[in-house]
C-alpha cells in the first residue's frame, strides 16, 4: 500500500472496501472459518468475500491459519495491528447508528455530526 500524505487517509484507504470493517468487528469477537464469515456477511459473494481477506491479510490485519487436516481447514483471526485499529472501527460504528438516526428523524448528516 502507498503511503498518503495524511494517516487518516491511509487508515482509510486500508479499510475501505466491501465489508472490511465488519470483517474486521466479527473477528474481534473470535477466529472464524471463511465458511462462517461468509454465513455472517450475507451481502457479499464468495469472490468478494476471499478479495478482502487477503487484501486484509497483505496489509497486516488479519492472519490466516491452516490446519494440517483432511479436508484442509482454514481459521482467520485479527493480528495485534488489527487488534489495535478495532476501537477506531467500533467508534465509526457508533457513529454511523448516530448518522442514520439522525436521518431517519429528517434530520440531516450535518445536525449529526459532533462539535468539535
Amino acid at each position: 500500500m502507498k503511503k498518503s500524505y495524511c494517516p487518516i487517509d491511509t487508515f482509510i484507504n486500508v479499510v475501505k472496501g466491501k465489508r472490511k470493517g465488519t470483517i474486521i468487528m466479527h473477528l474481534h469477537q473470535g477466529d472464524k472459518r471463511y465458511s462462517d464469515l461468509l454465513k455472517l456477511l450475507t451481502d457479499i459473494s464468495e469472490r468478494m468475500l476471499s478479495k478482502q481477506l487477503k487484501e486484509l491479510e497483505a496489509d497486516g490485519l488479519i492472519q490466516r491459519r491452516v490446519f494440517p487436516e483432511v479436508p484442509p481447514r482454514v481459521e482467520y483471526s485479527l493480528t495485534q495491528l488489527g487488534e489495535d485499529i478495532y476501537p477506531v472501527l467500533k467508534g465509526m460504528y457508533k457513529g454511523g447508528i448516530l448518522f442514520d438516526k439522525t436521518l431517519e428523524e429528517g434530520g440531516t448528516q450535518e445536525e449529526a455530526q459532533p462539535k468539535i
